[in-house]
């Protein structure tokens, strides 16, 4: 069992579970803001699943996904640098965009952990950690809203080009990021025939454009919304407000 923590193999093991869990982790939360495109009703129901004892119980889970992900990421990177190219994270790859992923993935991993920060402390904190804490209601950027009031905050926060911005980069790390990793961590875990390296990248980038594509979709078409109509964030909030009503 030790071996598996102190093992080349083992600590890659690891880094391509956790990163297998974090991609479906992605596509639950995908689901959930995609609804936020049907209607106030539609996301705020996927919010109030989330909200869930058994859901909430996962959180400590999924922060221990992230942090054993980023550890060993920070690890295995370091190791890939002091080795030159003789040791490698996993195989090599013939894709131009591919290989410049696999040799930028630590940039890529801190960009994205980067404003992950950023979105923990504009959505998470504000939402889950408001709860946890008591507050009843939360003032952000002049509305006064209630912390489960989570379709409000999205059309708040992007409503503002700075954060709309901010989250089309993130995405793009992400991208590169996820792109790679996954079809790498898949090959780690033993599907690595040879007639499956072309499949499993071909798998991989149409996953993770679909996720990325489906999270841009979100914060864009909102603030193409909040350009269009200068009241559409107030109209919003007051929409949710009558829909936590019901």
């Amino acid at each position: 069992m030790a071996n598996i923590f102190t093992s080349s193999i083992g600590k890659k093991l690891i880094m391509s579970v956790s990163g297998l869990f974090l991609i479906v982790f992605l596509l639950l939360h995908l689901t959930i803001n995609a609804l936020s495109l049907i209607s106030e009703e539609a996301f705020q129901a996927g919010c109030d699943f989330m909200a869930l004892p058994i859901v909430t119980v996962m959180v400590p889970v999924l922060a221990a996904g992230f942090i054993i992900h980023i550890i060993y990421g920070f690890y295995l990177s370091a190791t890939n640098l002091k080795a030159r190219g003789k040791e490698r994270y996993a195989v090599a790859h013939k894709g131009a965009a591919d290989n410049w992923a696999s040799k930028n993935m630590l940039v890529l991993g801190i960009i994205v952990l980067g404003v992950l920060g950023f979105h923990l402390t504009h959505f998470w904190a504000d939402m889950q950690f408001a709860e946890i804490m008591g507050m009843h209601e939360i003032v952000k950027a002049g509305h006064t809203v209630a912390p489960t009031n989570g379709a409000a905050m999205i059309a708040i926060n992007f409503s503002n080009p700075v954060i709309v911005a901010l989250y089309v980069v993130w995405l793009a790390a992400i991208w590169f990021h996820l792109s790679h990793g996954f079809w790498s961590a898949l090959h780690t875990i033993g599907w690595n025939g040879k007639n499956w390296l072309k499949r499993l990248e071909c798998i991989s980038n149409v996953y993770t454009t679909i996720i990325v594509l489906g999270f841009i979709a979100v914060p864009v078409l909102f603030f193409v919304q909040s350009l269009m109509d200068p009241n559409f964030v107030v109209e919003y909030i007051k929409s949710t407000m009558e829909v936590a009503c019901h």
